[in-house]
């Protein structure tokens, strides 16, 4: 490449300089310049994963823990179309992921030639920016263009909603760099594009005319979805605090164990809401919710039905995740600004002291009776996430796998002010590449605890692979329940012909063996105090766990914790309405 390498190289330490730590490479041939040059910089830690759909949600992973734009370079090809899966997930979770796809020179597209696919824009609406950067070019002005279009990428994905941003790399060969090259890097230290993001604010008269509606002895609730930013956490507590108001908080808001967690957090609103009868007295005035959309079907369902409601959703700066179709009012604001200023109107809004109370005490009861594993001696997947509510250990993250883990997770964790973090792919919910993504998790220095369903396991089981060359420490915990648990909870369960071959899908998979081969520490538990006591020790290494558990024992164990909440709740609404 000669002195075209300064181009390549001028880039990639751009990258660095703008505070990119994180490139996860896909091995190939065209993309050698880009991959040879990361190898050879002196600050970037190159991560080096064999298949480019586990390798992106990997990167993910670490993006979404360190809450920093991490890079992926691959070669040309179908290996971009593998980065798909993860690039959707990127952009409905708000990840930011920065591709550098390589790529045929102009010449040799669309004609036949061998590994040549379309790649301009090939992601469609699911990245924020694309960009076809020119072949290689040793010039000054093309150096400078090299950095420009760098800082402009690291930029892109982490501005406003963080994102997915795609620059399209054209090489010719010869491919390899010249490394050898003096002053490789050049002398910028500073990102060559100056940025300032404004935080943004809700004017005076509208935030007069949102108090106004608030007034009045009124039955409020916060909600909070998925939240990334501490800072808002924070700021959200203190204003539940503030105004003495219900928070509904799901299992990925942190919330329940936030050192700041007072009792008007309501972790168990999911079991509370299961039965329509007792929702139905539970209705509200207004709601105001944070973050995204709550894992709870309940919840969503409840606020279907709220048809006078007012339903104020806080959004960052753009988009819009609200699936219920409730008249809704968007806030576009930043969520920490947007919290102190409705604390600055809190002598003018009152919630009504009954309503904070009842909710406050169903909490309370229903944690007692979901918490309760006196006499049961049977492990289900509920008392799996019980187990770690008990016993994980502070400083630890819990990374959770789609359908039934999280649903589990957000109805049975309910510990309370333990420095424990809760993750999850909850943008499009799929059970694919979360084995890659807690993997990247670890990567970000948390001591991470993966809870996965069987099938999502062997979805992406080759990705430990990655743990054992890099010496992660990981512990997964596979509910093996042999097949899709969570159809049972639905009505394809009383399909009985098709059920099992289309829904239940047994594998049988020997988890043990499968482990042996990634050299991994392998366990197999049937009881809970055997299980809590394993989730309380240190993670070293790759640990599997696994729990067998019956799909149909799994089923009732959840039902008649469900009706037994329901006594309870409504048993307290009899007596306060009385």
């Amino acid at each position: 490449m000669g002195k075209s390498t300064y181009y390549v190289s001028n880039f990639i330490d751009e990258l660095f300089v703008n505070g990119v730590e994180d490139i996860v490479i896909s091995p190939g041939s065209r993309s050698t310049p880009l991959a040879m040059t990361v190898a050879e910089h002196p600050h970037l830690k190159e991560w080096i994963h064999f298949d480019e759909r586990s390798a992106a949600f990997f990167a993910l992973g670490i993006a979404k823990t360190k809450r920093k734009p991490v890079v992926l370079v691959c070669t040309s090809g179908t290996a971009v179309a593998n980065y798909f899966p993860a690039v959707v997930e990127a952009y409905y979770s708000r990840v930011p992921l920065i591709l550098l796809t390589s790529d045929r020179p102009h010449e040799l597209r669309d004609n036949g030639a061998p590994q040549s696919i379309d790649q301009i824009k090939i992601f469609g609406d699911y990245t924020k920016f694309f960009h076809e950067m020119a072949l290689p070019d040793g010039a000054s002005n093309m150096i400078d263009y090299a950095r420009r279009q760098a800082s402009r990428a690291c930029y892109l994905a982490s501005q406003s909603n963080p994102g997915v941003v795609q620059f399209n790399f054209p090489f010719r060969d010869p491919l390899i760099p010249d490394l050898s090259l003096e002053n490789l890097w050049g002398e910028r230290s500073t990102p060559y594009l100056g940025n300032v993001n404004g935080r943004e604010t809700v004017s005076f008269d509208e935030m007069e005319l949102l108090v106004d509606q608030l007034k009045g002895d009124k039955k409020g609730l916060v909600v909070c979805g998925e939240l990334t930013d501490e800072e808002d956490a924070t700021a959200i507590l203190e204003l539940a605090d503030e105004l003495n108001v219900p928070v509904l908080a799901d299992v990925l808001s942190n919330l329940r164990q936030h050192e700041s967690t007072n009792d008007n957090i309501i972790s168990t609103y999911d079991a509370v809401l299961k039965d329509e009868e007792i929702a139905s007295q539970l209705n509200a005035d207004f709601i105001i919710r944070f973050g995204a959309m709550p894992v709870s079907k309940a919840y969503f369902k409840w606020l279907q039905s709220q048809s006078n409601i007012k339903h104020y959703v806080v959004e960052q700066s753009s988009g819009y995740r609200e699936p219920t179709n409730v008249p809704t009012m968007m806030i576009y604001s930043d969520v920490e600004t947007f919290a102190t200023q409705l604390i600055g109107y809190k002598h003018e809004i009152s919630i009504n002291e009954q309503w904070t109370q009842t909710w406050m005490q169903l909490d309370k009861q229903s944690r007692l009776i979901l918490e309760n594993t006196e006499e049961e001696s049977e492990l289900t997947e509920g008392h799996v996430a019980l187990a770690l509510s008990r016993s994980l250990p502070s400083n630890h993250s819990v990374f959770v796998g789609n359908s039934m883990p999280i649903r589990d997770m957000d109805t049975f964790f309910l510990t309370e002010k333990k420095q424990v973090k809760v993750f999850a792919n909850r943008g499009a919910n799929g059970i694919d590449g979360v084995i890659s993504s807690a993997l990247g998790a670890a990567v970000a220095g948390e001591k991470v605890t993966l809870l996965i369903g069987d099938l999502s396991f062997l979805h992406d089981y080759t990705s430990l692979f990655i743990a054992r060359k890099y010496k992660l420490n990981i512990r997964v915990i596979v509910n093996n329940n042999d097949g899709g648990g969570i159809f049972s909870f639905l009505p394809q369960h009383e399909e009985k012909e098709h059920f099992e071959p289309l829904f239940g899908t047994p594998f049988d998979p020997q988890l043990k063996l499968l482990v042996e081969a990634v050299q991994g520490n392998y366990r197999k538990v049937d009881s809970m105090e055997e299980l809590e006591k394993l989730i309380s020790e240190d993670v070293t290494g790759t640990e599997i766990i696994e729990v067998q558990t019956d799909r149909e024992a799994n089923l009732e164990w959840h039902r008649s914790k469900w009706q037994n909440v329901k006594g309870s709740v409504e048993k307290h609404l009899k007596g306060s309405s009385s």
